[in-house]
């Protein structure tokens, strides 16, 4: 009886050890209040007690042994998961950056991008940190240790940080902490507030929206559209957070970032609604057949791009981290195989490689072979 009482307290100290750690720790994130709970309940895709997708989604495809092959497999690490050198990159700056006058994206790998339209100069999902886990030294780390502009006080002012969800390879607490006071505007999905208050951003500072709601931010029109996955930063927050993509747009320039999404009839909604688009920002890596309902197959990267009326087609969520087991290089192969079938334009800039929106030319070099 003694043993049993001794293990019953040291599992009952354990969890709310835990439970405090995760508290406690700024970069697991902050929780939202009774009043913005009360609010998201008014939202169609909150369900009482958490945000769902409208099309049934699994996180885990129940295939025989997943859970099981994902630890073999990620221990065992297949060849070319992660590159054997740095990527190449192009160096920016400061000054650099400053002069830039077109609607111009850059892409820094994963889903970070600047865009900068109609002279406004957002972030997109800025994750500059060098590893994708919140516990500093644990996780996987970046490819290239180094950043193409070096730190983040090489980047100017921002006026808006544009996010997708919460999840740490899209939302880094050190990336905003050292941004948060250089930036006029932080235009989130519904529960992603909670997180930035916690880390220091004042609320006025912070919209949160649901899906379809549009607003204008210097001159500048965004929608935020469906997507098709799920959201949290730790063992119970899971989808406490909403998940979407992103329309933005000006009279001269339209562009669509899918964020992370699996594939869905959301895509030709948004095409319907509010394509064509001069250029789509589509996640393209991380995925696997356990996980087919939350994340784009490249294949299926090209037909939803296909969905949304896009023209130029540039993969993200890519060439930064190892999160699937398939080689660090296949999705840009099998994307631009699959492009080149279906007639789609694409553009693979090099990380840093500014490129111009609606130029006669795009960068399309297959550096990574």
């Amino acid at each position: 009886m003694l043993v049993f009482f001794t293990l019953i307290c040291i599992v009952v100290l354990l969890a709310v050890g835990f439970d405090l750690f995760m508290k406690l720790y700024p970069p697991f994130g902050g929780k939202p209040s009774p009043a913005e709970v009360k609010r998201y309940r008014q939202s169609p895709n909150y369900n009482g007690k958490k945000f769902e997708n409208p099309l049934h989604t699994q996180l885990m495809a129940p295939l025989p042994g997943s859970l099981f092959t994902v630890l073999r497999e990620y221990l065992q690490r297949k060849p070319h998961l992660r590159p054997d050198r740095p990527l190449p990159q192009v160096k920016l700056n400061r000054q650099a950056i400053e002069g830039i006058k077109e609607d111009t994206v850059i892409w820094f790998g994963h889903s970070a991008l600047l865009l900068q339209i109609g002279g406004t100069r957002m972030l997109l999902d800025p994750m500059f940190g060098l590893s994708s886990f919140p516990i500093k030294g644990m996780g996987e780390k970046r490819y290239n240790q180094e950043l193409p502009f070096g730190g983040l006080d090489e980047l100017p002012a921002i006026d808006a940080i544009v996010l997708s969800h919460d999840h740490y390879d899209h939302l880094d607490y050190g990336t905003i902490k050292q941004l948060k006071d250089r930036v006029k505007r932080f235009i989130v999905p519904l529960g992603v507030r909670c997180h930035l208050e916690r880390w220091g951003v004042e609320p006025e500072r912070i919209s949160e929206h649901d899906w379809w709601d549009e607003l204008e931010f210097q001159g500048v029109r965004l929608a935020c559209t469906p997507a098709r996955h799920f959201s949290g930063r730790g063992l119970f927050s899971r989808d406490g957070g909403l998940w979407c993509s992103w329309v933005i747009t000006t009279p001269e320039t339209r562009v669509y970032y899918c964020g992370d999404s699996g594939y869905g009839p959301h895509f030709k909604e948004i095409g319907e609604k509010y394509g064509p688009f001069d250029l789509t920002l589509m996640e393209c890596g991380q995925y696997d057949d356990r996980w087919i309902d939350v994340h784009l197959f490249p294949e299926q990267t090209v037909r939803a791009h296909l969905d949304v009326k896009g023209n130029v087609l540039l993969p993200v969520h890519w060439a930064a981290f190892t999160l699937a087991m398939h080689s660090w290089y296949d999705p840009v192969r099998r994307l631009t195989e699959e492009a080149g079938r279906q007639g789609v334009p694409i553009t693979t800039p090099k990380i840093g490689e500014p490129v111009k929106i609606g130029a006669s030319g795009y960068p399309a070099e297959a550096w990574w072979k």
